[in-house]
């Protein structure tokens, strides 16, 4: 299991910004080992759940192994394979979400806020790590993908009218944005 779980910080603000806006259906995109998921959780009520897409299977199933330690096995639900084709599959179900947290390749970072908005309910949260890249953003040399994207992810959120938005220095970077009510 790669050591790139959120930061303890990251993990009680995911907590406290899904509990303050009182979500009910939270989209995780990159699960890992559970560690953001269990966060999430915790701030649902009882009828709450978490949908987390996981392109691993491997850590899929590590990930509900401490879901269900931790006694929150009812309120996660596991989607394994490309997050790509599940955002899509539940773009097409009609689902809506309250929170989202992206936390996967970041190369897709772009495709996975526009997905995002597309299943947000008005008002919804939508949360991103990462978007420091360790100061790698702030390096216009350093032309990888990861970067390049996070760079233009950042941009994104920052004009985007469709959003209120702010990027915290805490962790890697946290992204938080408001979808706008039409």
């Amino acid at each position: 299991m790669p050591q790139i779980s959120v930061p303890s910080e990251v993990g009680k603000t995911l907590y406290l910004l899904a509990k303050i806006s009182g979500a009910k259906r939270i989209l995780e995109i990159g699960a890992l080992g559970g560690y953001s998921t269990i966060w999430l959780a915790r701030a649902l009520p009882r009828t709450g759940k978490v949908v987390s897409l996981e392109i691993s299977q491997k850590h899929a199933d590590f990930a509900k192994e401490n879901i269900e330690k931790a006694g929150l096995s009812s309120l996660v639900t596991y989607q394994v394979g490309n997050a790509r084709e599940s955002l899509e599959q539940l773009i097409r179900q009609g689902e809506k979400f309250d929170f989202f947290f992206i936390d996967a390749d970041k190369p897709s970072y772009i495709y996975y806020l526009e997905k995002a908005i597309e299943l947000a309910n008005p008002g919804a949260i939508i949360t991103a790590d990462n978007l420091l890249q360790s100061g790698r953003i702030f390096d216009e040399e350093d032309q990888g993908p990861s970067p390049q994207t996070i760079r233009k992810f950042n941009r994104q959120i920052a004009t985007d009218p469709r959003l209120e938005s702010i990027l915290l220095t805490i962790g890697d970077g946290l992204g938080v944005c408001r979808v706008k009510e039409k």
